[in-house]
């Protein structure tokens, strides 16, 4: 009997059809229009960041992570974060989520922004964005901007643009 227990990998390019694909299902095409989407455009992810779930070899899940800047300050942006419908609700996402925040800190890495729900992503160590602190290029919900520090103080005195680390 084939194993079927789940497996967090890192990211790869071989694994971006798949994860096309999980996006689709996910978020569907209006997915682009986003303004997360369109500050991750053109930057790769971090490989070492960006991690894979698998269930035996089906891939059941992807999170990537983007180097960014909030004004002057290097940052990753968390996202997108998706789990195939039939495997939500079983911690899947959570491990794609602390997996790159450990990654992350070991790294050396401060900070990460997301763009998602208080609800789901506090519980991880996100915290709201103060008002008037950050501004995205797009549209955004502020309530929805959310922040870790990887290290204590990280997010003290950061503000400005978010915008693309192109590499």
């Amino acid at each position: 009997m084939a194993d079927l227990s789940l497996t967090l990998s890192p990211q790869t390019p071989a694994d971006f059809a798949a994860i096309e694909k999980l996006d689709e299902r996910a978020f569907g095409p209006g997915r682009f229009a986003r303004s997360a989407y369109r500050l991750r455009e053109g930057v790769e992810p971090d490989y070492s960041l960006s991690f894979v779930a698998r269930v035996g070899t089906l891939l059941v899940g992807a999170n990537r992570v983007t180097p960014i800047f909030c004004g002057e300050r290097p940052a990753l942006l968390f996202g997108p974060l998706t789990v195939d419908p039939p495997f939500r609700s079983g911690g899947i996402g959570e491990e794609l989520v602390m997996k790159s925040l450990d990654a992350a800190r070991a790294a050396g890495h401060r900070l990460v922004l997301l763009v998602g729900d208080m609800s789901y992503y506090g519980k991880m160590g996100f915290l709201p964005v103060p008002p008037d602190r950050l501004v995205f290029a797009g549209p955004v919900d502020p309530e929805r901007l959310l922040y870790c520090e990887l290290a204590e103080g990280a997010f003290e005195g950061v503000k400005g643009k978010l915008r693309r680390a192109l590499r």
